[in-house]
């Protein structure tokens, strides 16, 4: 009989790992928002993993009533995480992964690209994937993890913030507006170095996000979170002393 694993957020991402460890075999224990989490890591003190797929703005909350008893087994699954997010939390060393298929209520996940992960349970991720058939990649290095969540991120804000200015799909965007994407994309990066404190490989990243592009040419630039991200990017800059001038234009022309 294999471990339990835990799952903390059962949205819809959530609900396609947890159909996925159900298929591999795993006992499934749920951590619903009304849950008192301290009872149930006491009832289930050594789970196999914790899959924290919470939102991005419950991410933090959600780390800083970790139950200690499960830290070492965290498997994260959010978007826009770099290590700092972990690290002020003093978590060491969690799986991460880099969750590139879609999931929307009433269709099924649509990957795509490869969804990477790295970690201590990185093989557990890969077995559940694999039980769904949606394509997953084992990195090799904590190097590689910070490559591709620089390039999930870059995803996200340059297709977000040059869509709400030219509107469309990924294909439109590169093939139509071009240069507003590549603008945005340069300001993102400049933060995204400020946020990790490494130099950024710019041309690999983008050569990166074309290959998503390039996975689903339909998928919209925008969605509800855009105008968030936006003003988030626009208030790390601040603090960086970045000037982002891009990102700035686009706010003004809101």
């Amino acid at each position: 009989m294999k471990k339990p694993v835990v799952i903390i957020g059962i949205g819809e991402i959530g609900g396609v790992f947890a159909r996925g460890l159900l298929r591999s075999g795993y006992p499934l224990i749920p951590v619903n928002r009304s849950d008192d989490i301290n009872q149930i890591a006491n009832e289930y003190p050594d789970p196999e993993a914790v899959l924290l797929t919470v939102a991005e703005k419950d991410l933090h909350a959600s780390l800083e009533s970790m139950p200690k008893a499960w830290a070492d087994r965290l498997c994260l699954v959010q978007n826009e995480l770099l290590p700092r997010d972990w690290e002020k939390h003093s978590i060491q060393s969690p799986t991460i992964i880099s969750v590139w298929f879609e999931k929307k209520p009433g269709m099924d996940a649509k990957p795509v690209v490869a969804s990477p992960v790295f970690g201590p349970h990185a093989d557990l991720i890969c077995e559940v994937l694999d039980a769904l058939a949606i394509p997953v990649e084992k990195l090799n290095s904590a190097e590689d993890l910070l490559f591709e969540l620089v390039r999930k991120n870059l995803y996200i804000l340059t297709t977000n913030i040059s869509g709400l200015v030219a509107g469309g799909n990924v294909s439109e965007l590169w093939q139509d507006h071009r240069s507003l994407a590549i603008e945005v994309a340069e300001d993102v990066l400049e933060l995204q170095a400020w946020l990790t404190g490494k130099e950024l490989d710019s041309k690999g990243l983008i050569a990166a996000m074309l290959v998503a592009f390039d996975g689903d040419p339909e998928h919209g630039c925008t969605g509800r979170s855009a105008p968030a991200r936006l003003q988030r990017a626009l208030q790390l800059a601040d603090e960086a002393d970045l000037e982002v001038r891009t990102l700035h234009r686009i706010q003004a022309e809101q």
